[in-house]
């Protein structure tokens, strides 16, 4: 099976003061001793870039460009990047009116679309709740990864 490893789980399992740490790296690190393979996004990439280099006091991780780019790097080394193509938007069209997707849940509905188009089923998220619209794919959250 695959994965899609959702931003919140990538960005926890970077941020050594966050409680969650180490149940987001674990869950990561389970699946793929388990051979399963863990997608990211280039959506990904972007949400993770702007959230570690915000500043702590905007709800940021305040690292610097350079850091940023080194937790990336090694985020690629272990996670395999699946590359947007022209079906996701047709697919995301698709899917937000079909679900009357409203506000900030068009970037979830995007991971889906993504999802869709990459054949991939499997979805590692904190955010449950944020999916349960889309019935066709299984999403867990960190602590059902044993």
């Amino acid at each position: 099976m695959s994965y899609l490893a959702d931003t919140n789980v990538l960005l926890r399992s970077i941020q050594n003061t966050d409680s969650m740490r180490d149940l987001a790296a674990r869950a990561i690190e389970t699946l793929l001793n388990r051979g399963e393979t863990v997608f990211v996004l280039p959506q990904n990439h972007i949400e993770l870039w702007a959230v570690a280099t915000r500043p702590v006091v905007n709800n940021g991780l305040g690292l610097s460009a350079e850091a940023a780019a080194q937790e990336l790097e090694k985020l690629k080394q272990i996670l395999a990047l699946r590359l947007d193509l022209p079906a996701i938007f047709l697919e995301w069209e698709r899917l937000v009116a079909q679900h009357k997707v409203m506000g900030k849940q068009a970037h979830d509905t995007r991971i889906v679309a993504a999802m869709n188009v990459h054949g991939i089923m499997n979805l590692l998220t904190f955010n449950t709740g944020d999916f349960k619209r889309f019935t066709h794919i299984s999403v867990f959250h960190p602590v059902d990864i044993k």
